[in-house]
Order: C-alpha cells, then structure tokens, then sequence
C-alpha cells in the first residue's frame, strides 16, 4: 500500500515510527455510519522491508497492511480491497494519512494455515 502521512501543519502526527497502531478507513465511507477497520501498517523501506523501530517514518511510502480480525477479512475486505482502492489511516475519527492499495498478498488465503 502506499501512503501519505498527514504533517503536523496539516493536522498529523509531529512524528511517527513504526508500530503506529492507527486503524483504516476506505475512502467515502463515514466513520459513524461504516465504522473503521483494526488494519494496522507495517511501514516498509525503499526495499520492502520493513524499517526499523526507531527509524523515523518518512511522510510517503510504502506499507504492508495486517488484517487483525479473521472474520472482517472474510466477510468485508475480500470483497472491497482491490488495487487502486483509496483510504485512510484513522486516529480515532481523525484522518492522518491518505492510502492506496498498489497491490494485495493473501487476502484471499485461509489466515490459520
């Protein structure tokens, strides 16, 4: 997934590192009525691997995304999730950076094997 990180001057974070435990939101939806999604980034480096715990996240880049709960992969991201698909990484009801699906591993995989 890429990403965009909101800065601070546009309502971010002053800093992120890794383990950022935001949840996602799918663009147009309305965080009341749809509700948001426990789909925690694993940022990654210029290499797709992941960067370490005290490195700095850069404002754009690229994310793995974990699904935490089985049943929403199944029963809502398996039918949503597609390349091209936009988002949000949520705080609560605050947006704090736009998304893009750029490509999907596993989703369609049976998670306890």
């Amino acid at each position: 997934m890429k990403y965009r990180l909101y800065p601070a001057s546009e309502g971010g974070r002053k800093v992120t590192f890794q383990h950022l435990r935001c949840d996602f939101m799918y663009a147009g939806d309305d965080p009341q009525k749809d509700g948001i999604f426990m789909i925690h980034p694993e940022f990654l480096d210029e290499h797709n691997i992941p960067i370490g715990e005290d490195v700095i996240v850069p404002l754009t880049g690229r994310a793995s995304m974990w699904i935490l709960s089985p049943e929403m992969r199944s029963e809502v991201h398996r039918a949503r999730a597609a390349v091209g698909v936009r988002g949000h990484f949520m705080e609560g009801a605050r947006k704090v950076a736009d998304v893009e699906i750029d490509a999907i591993a596993a989703l369609h995989e049976d998670p306890s094997t």
